[in-house]
Formats: structure tokens, C-alpha cells, sequence
């Protein structure tokens, strides 16, 4: 091969051209990391609420090192994203010394239990809990990942409740699956695993000409019967709870039945 004159050259051209590679690289690093290129504004964009300014600035302090070329994007983005509130972010750089971060709130649908939250996605975050202006959430309750299939029935409950004048407070899903709704006058709806649509509209068709007529405090209202209901009146004695349904008296000790 030393005898091969072409061969010698063109190694040494390639060796030539990764050495001036290096030389660049090298250069290019030391330049992007001198004090001239520092990072000047952090700008925040999006509706928020429950972020707060002082918040934000501690965060960016912080977590935000480097200059405009040297800033890991990554961590920051991750840095905005561990505040409790925040549901989404992006953040992007603006020549020649600004960051421009985009954030997201996560809007509150419900509790989650005592110790977190559901947004409007049927997404569950820790957050502080907050009141809403016509009162507090309402509660959800059901086993690990059913959040978003909670938050969707609720969205129905609470546009057919709202017909007959009625709210759902609270919403249960049992580890059996069983669902159950308590409105905001107390009144608890029991809709059991299956048909749970249907058989609250059969509470709301048959609302105002039996329920709303017995002009007493009820306990529930039990659903899981395919032709009709049961109702717990706890002021009144055992031989009178019972309602008329269907041409005759059903009689329980602690129940009245009436069809739906």
C-alpha cells in the first residue's frame, strides 16, 4: 500500500477532513457555552389559575440552567411539569435569548377520594382541592383506573338529573362494579352493574307522578328491580312504608316498592 501514491492520498485527505471535523466541533462547543449567549426572558404563555407567578419564577430559577444553546429542553419541560396544576407543556426557544414555555391547566371535574383529583379529561392529578363558585366538587369513588369512565357517565347523570331539577354530588362505583349516585338533597340512586343509562331514566320518567308525591325524606332509591323500584323512608313506621304499584300493596319492613 506505501507504494500506491493515490491510496496515501486519500487517507490523508479523510484524516485531514475528520481532524478540521474535531477542530469545528470543538470550537463550535466552546462558542455555544460562553457567557455571550445567555438566556434573558422566560415567557409564559396560558389561561391560568391555580399556578402561580411566584411559583413559576422559583421553578425557573431553579431548574432552568444553561444558555440559549446549552439548555436541556427536556428537563425543562419536566421542571413545568411537576407543578401540581400543570397538565400539559411545551416550551420551545426564541432567538436569540428568549424561552417560550406553553402551559396547560388541568380544569377540575371531581374528587378523587380524600386524596387527589379528576379533570375534565377523566384525568387523576394531585392538587390542592379547590371550590368551585357554585360549591365544593363533587366526589368520585371507584377502583384505580376507572376515573375516566366515571367522569363520562357523570357528565350524563348530571345533564339528565337537570331535567327534574336534581344534582349528583357524589358518584361510586363498587369493586363489583356496581354504580351509585347521591344527589345533593341526600338522596342516594342505586343503578346496580347493569343498564345503569336506562334505569336512571326510568327514576327521572317516573319522578314527578310517585316519588316527588310522597313528600317525605328519602334515603334511596333502589333501581335494580326490572320492573320497578324500591324506597327507603326512614321516618316512617314498618308497616306503613310501602307504596301502591301496579294494582296492589307490596308490604316490607323497611322498603316501598312501586313500578317504574
Amino acid at each position: 500500500m506505501w507504494d500506491k501514491p493515490d491510496i496515501l492520498n486519500a487517507i490523508a485527505g479523510l484524516l485531514f477532513a475528520a481532524a478540521l471535523l474535531l477542530a469545528a466541533y470543538g470550537g463550535v462547543r466552546y462558542v455555544v457555552r460562553l457567557p455571550v449567549f445567555p438566556l434573558r426572558e422566560v415567557r409564559i404563555d396560558g389561561e391560568l389559575v391555580h399556578v402561580t407567578r411566584e411559583q413559576l419564577e422559583t421553578l425557573a430559577r431553579r431548574e432552568i440552567k444553561g444558555n440559549f444553546f446549552t439548555l436541556d429542553l427536556g428537563e425543562a419541560r419536566a421542571a413545568f411539569a411537576s407543578l401540581p396544576w400543570v397538565r400539559k407543556v411545551e416550551v420551545r426557544r426564541q432567538w436569540p435569548d428568549r424561552l417560550e414555555v406553553a402551559l396547560e391547566e388541568h380544569a377540575p371535574l371531581a374528587r378523587w377520594g380524600n386524596a387527589a383529583l379528576v379533570n375534565t379529561h377523566g384525568d387523576v392529578f394531585n392538587a390542592a382541592p379547590v371550590l368551585l363558585s357554585d360549591g365544593a366538587l363533587p366526589l368520585f369513588e371507584g377502583p384505580e383506573a376507572s376515573a375516566k369512565e366515571i367522569a363520562v357517565q357523570y357528565g350524563y347523570f348530571q345533564r339528565r338529573l337537570a331535567t327534574i331539577g336534581q344534582v349528583p354530588v357524589e358518584v361510586r362505583v363498587s369493586p363489583r362494579r356496581a354504580w351509585q349516585i347521591r344527589l345533593a338533597s341526600g338522596l342516594t340512586l342505586k343503578l346496580g352493574r347493569e343498564r345503569i343509562e336506562a334505569r336512571l331514566d326510568r327514576y327521572i320518567a317516573v319522578h314527578g307522578r310517585t316519588l316527588s308525591r310522597l313528600q317525605r325524606k328519602l334515603d334511596y332509591v333502589d333501581l335494580r328491580y326490572p320492573n320497578g323500584f324500591a324506597v327507603r323512608i326512614p321516618e316512617l313506621r314498618p308497616e306503613l312504608q310501602h307504596q301502591r304499584g301496579g294494582g296492589k300493596a307490596v308490604r316490607e319492613p323497611t322498603q316501598a316498592k312501586g313500578n317504574g
